[in-house]
Order: C-alpha cells, then structure tokens, then sequence
C-alpha cells in the first residue's frame, strides 16, 4: 500500500482527474483570465473616482509634496491642466483643497471669492461640463494655528466655526461648486450649511459630509500638502475616537438627518469594517477616503521594491469598493483610471 505522495499518487491523478469524486470544484472559475472577469463579484470603475486637488496661488506653479510622490500643490491653470488630463484618463470628479496666500486666527480666507479654490471652480466649470467639481469645507488650511475653528483659548468654538463654515460653503456655491463637504467635524454643520444653501437658493448644491471622520495618524502628508498641520495640541476634541463604530453610525444617522446626500467614512483601508456597517445600515451613497498616509505607504514600499505597488493599489481600491463604498476618493485616481482602461 502506498502512504506517500509521490509516483503513485502522479499516477491516480493522471488517470483519474476527478479521482477525489468532488462534485464543488471552485478552481474551474478560476482557470482563465476571461472566466475569472466574468464572475468577478466586485467591479471598480473610473466614474466612482474622485481626484483630490491642492490649489494655490500663483501662475504655472506645480511644487510636488515630498512625502506624496505624485501629488502636487498646484496654481489654478496647472489645477485646470491635471482636471482636463484626469478627465481625459476617466476620472469625472475632482475635490478641491485650498492654500491661501495668507491666514488668521479665524480663517477668513476660507470665504474670500478670489480664494484659489474659489477661482478654480470658476476656472474649471469655464473649461469642462462633465467633471463634477467638490470642494473641502475646512478651516484648518485656512487658519494661522492650524485648527479646523475659531479658538477661544485652546477651545474650539463650535457654533461660531459652524457660521464661518456655512459662508465658506456660500461661496463655493457661488462660483459654481457642485457639491461641498464639510471635513470639519463641528455639531450641526451639515444641517446649518443645508438651510443657508437652501435660504440663497443653491437647492441643487450637493453635500457630501465627511461624517465619519477619525482621529487618525494616517493623515500626516495631507498636512505637508495642505499646510494645515496644527500649530499645538490635536484634534482629539473633534475628530472620532479610532477605537469607536457605533459612535461612527450616530455621527452618520445625523448627518444625513440634516440634509448630507452622501457620506464619507475616512481613512478607509483602517476603517473597512466601518464603511460596510454604514453602508449595510443606512444604504445611502458612501465614499471612502484612501487617504495621504495609506497613499504614502504605498508608494515608499513600491519604491523600494517591497510589492507591486500597481497590484496593491488596485487591492487597496478594490477592498474600499467591497467593504461598500459606492464613491473612492484616492489619490491614485488617474493611475488606477488608466490601470483599469487597460493603460
């Protein structure tokens, strides 16, 4: 009797393939490229894509952030130039951050209507009528201490930054934004920038809330590009506990109660088990932030030879999408646009 695995059991296999007598064999789906697209569960696309921009001051500018290689702070023609190319890659929607060419205690720049931000609406609805245009509603590029509100002290005062942030969302609006979203965290903001859009007659203005926003330090070279790193303390007093999902859900059950017509679970690859129970529980529209660290990461281990970083991007984007994520934003839009186009 033979007890190995070797010629013998060669040989059973080879006279009997089915020698196991296994009526489930799941290989056969996975035989060939063709018969694994065609029963591919998940399916990422190009237009759930949104393409995070940083916009500044200036003419021709196109400085690279050191720690995001690819990702440049940009004036508004070169931030015109990189819509047009991701629109032509497949990408059909851009989020815009802004970098004033000053700042205060109170972020009074966020409203200016000659704000970069503010003129790159203008500058790309000029240009393009088939890329949605969505913009950051912050403070904290906009503020001489780096915090997303009015201090008081060392306090964050939330009803005062909400007014701030109801007139910056006004004047996104105003030249031509087609969706806001807030990424401040403050009580109310939602509800309270609803009714000024809706009182100034911008009914048709989207939100996009980010209403699971953690605390987080997967958020580090965002801070290098944007320039908004906190001058003391964090942001522990606004942003969502890592350790917290039910907490996540009360946070989202309010914002779509005040109006948010989409949602964002941010970071995402963190927080999977958050985008699927948001999705699962309330199944309305659902973004996902691959944010600047994971984007990070990704590169410095690509870079160094680590994984197939043109692999583990689409993992990363596809994992997001299975958790439940109708909307990916990613700065990796354009590659994984081009990734999926065949390019």
């Amino acid at each position: 009797m033979t007890t190995d695995a070797g010629p013998a059991s060669d040989k059973v296999s080879a006279e009997e393939p089915d020698g196991l007598g296994l009526i489930h064999r799941p290989r056969r789906l996975r035989t060939t490229v063709a018969t694994r697209a065609l029963v591919r569960e998940t399916r990422l696309s190009a237009e759930m894509l949104v393409y995070p921009l940083f916009v500044c001051d200036g003419s021709g500018v196109r400085r690279e952030v050191s720690s995001m290689p690819g990702v440049h702070q940009l004036s508004v023609d070169e931030a015109v130039r990189e819509t047009v190319a991701a629109r032509d890659d497949g990408v059909r929607a851009v989020l815009l951050f802004g970098l004033p060419a000053h700042k205060d205690e109170t972020g009074s720049a966020a409203a200016d209507s000659t704000a970069p931000v503010q003129s790159a609406i203008r500058a790309i609805r000029d240009r393009l009528d088939d890329v949605t245009v969505i913009t950051d509603v912050c403070l904290c590029e906009y503020t001489s201490h780096g915090h997303c509100g009015i201090l008081d002290g060392d306090r964050i005062l939330n009803d005062v930054t909400v007014g701030r942030l109801v007139e910056t969302a006004l004047s996104h609006a105003e030249a031509g934004a087609h969706i806001v979203a807030p990424s401040d965290m403050m009580d109310g903001r939602v509800g309270a920038i609803r009714r000024g859009l809706d009182g100034r007659g911008f009914e048709e203005v989207a939100i996009m809330s980010y209403a699971a926003k953690y605390c987080s330090a997967f958020y580090g070279p965002f801070r290098d590009a944007a320039d908004s790193a906190p001058a003391f303390g964090d942001r522990r007093t606004h942003q969502m506990d890592p350790a917290n999902v039910e907490e996540a859900l009360r946070e989202v059950e309010l914002d779509l109660e005040e109006g948010a017509d989409i949602v964002i679970v941010k970071p995402a690859m963190p927080y999977l088990d958050v985008i699927r129970r948001v999705k699962s529980t309330f199944q309305q529209p659902t973004a996902g932030y691959q944010v600047s660290g994971e984007y990070a990461m990704l590169k410095a281990a690509g870079h160094n030879g680590w994984i197939d970083e043109p692999r583990a991007m689409m993992e990363s984007l596809t994992a997001i999408h299975r958790a439940g994520a109708d909307i990916i934003i990613t700065y990796y839009a354009r590659e994984a646009a081009r990734s999926l186009a065949g390019r």
